[in-house]
């Protein structure tokens, strides 16, 4: 049991290296402090101690310049732990505009993931080593929180709203997959996998799982819920035009403005009424989870997001329904 022990998890991200030498640097801070202070104590206490009842303390004289050399040293200090955290802080809040996106679903008690090409995986996760991977994530039911240790990230996972993550590994292995926040009875049991491959090895892997890609998926089921009839395309259309609309600004009723992102997106399936895009009255019915699960609410979402102009389907197109894949690894 003891080789196989390890004191801090393998280090198989890009993250990974920064994290570390930020946290060693405060642990060191931190303890040479610690100890330092402890010392003084005992120092102090000997030194100052009352020798006699008549004794007499000779008053304590003040040294501003020890004193501003001191708080100078520390400001500088903590301010550079503070600039060295904010650059690490950054760096993994801004995904590059390279990175392949993944789809994850938490629910009491497993993650569900849909990678862009069509396949699914439950409490696993493969991803290409040396690939930025970007993880687009929601919750159906409580808060979770998606925590890979040998990557060094952590990001809740909040029902109603969509969360990031991106990271990029940098060898193949297994490496764990917690949630690490309490979701419930069995939350001990959900976890899972990422499994780190060669690009060759993933490719060939991605084949083997791939059938319809989300966006064909969320296509047909546009055209399953007929939201053809309003969403046509046309200048003539009773509701906004979908067309290149990810990423742009939407002008709402009273004059707000909204950028037209993944949360806009699923608020405006889930709760129409909620932005009414300007020069359009609110028809739409509402989609609740029953009707359209948050599975296939991100498959609507990657066809929306993949929508081109001239690209509207027709009310009378077709599509084959994808074949039924095994979720396993």
């Amino acid at each position: 049991m003891l080789p196989d022990f390890s004191l801090f998890p393998d280090s198989a991200s890009t993250f990974a290296g920064p994290v570390d030498g930020l946290f060693f640097f405060i642990l060191l801070v931190t303890f040479f402090f610690s100890v330092l202070i402890a010392i003084l104590l005992v120092y102090f206490a000997i030194r100052y101690r009352r020798r006699s009842e008549t004794e007499i303390p000779k008053p304590i004289i003040s040294a501003p310049r020890m004193e501003s050399a001191w708080l100078i040293f520390l400001f500088a200090l903590f301010l550079g732990i503070f600039f060295w955290g904010a650059t690490v802080y950054f760096s993994m809040a801004r995904p590059p505009d390279d990175a392949m996106e993944v789809y994850v679903v938490g629910n009491q008690w497993m993650w569900k993931v849909q990678h862009p090409d069509g396949a699914t995986e439950m409490d696993q996760l493969h991803i290409p080593v040396g690939q930025p991977v970007k993880l687009v994530m929601t919750s159906e039911d409580v808060i979770h929180d998606f925590y890979v240790p040998a990557f060094r990230i952590k990001q809740d996972v909040v029902p109603g709203r969509y969360s990031y993550l991106w990271f990029q590994a940098t060898k193949p292995g297994r490496y764990r997959l917690f949630c690490a926040e309490y979701c419930g009875t069995d939350h001990s049991r959900m976890g899972g996998w990422v499994v780190a491959m060669e690009r060759s090895d993933y490719e060939q892997w991605l084949a083997r799982k791939a059938n319809f890609s989300m966006a064909q998926r969320g296509r047909q089921l546009f055209l399953k819920h007929q939201c053809i009839t309003c969403h046509s395309g046309t200048s003539q259309a009773k509701a906004p035009i979908l067309e290149d609309l990810y990423g742009k600004k939407v002008a709402l009723q009273g004059g707000r403005t909204v950028e037209a992102n993944e949360d806009y997106i699923a608020r405006s399936i889930r709760d129409p009424k909620a932005d009414i895009v300007d020069g359009y009255r609110p028809i739409m019915p509402a989609y609740a989870p029953e009707q359209l699960d948050d599975q296939e609410l991100q498959q609507l979402i990657a066809f929306i997001k993949a929508l081109k102009a001239g690209e509207t389907p027709t009310r009378n197109e077709e599509t084959p329904a994808p074949e039924n894949k095994d979720a396993g690894p």
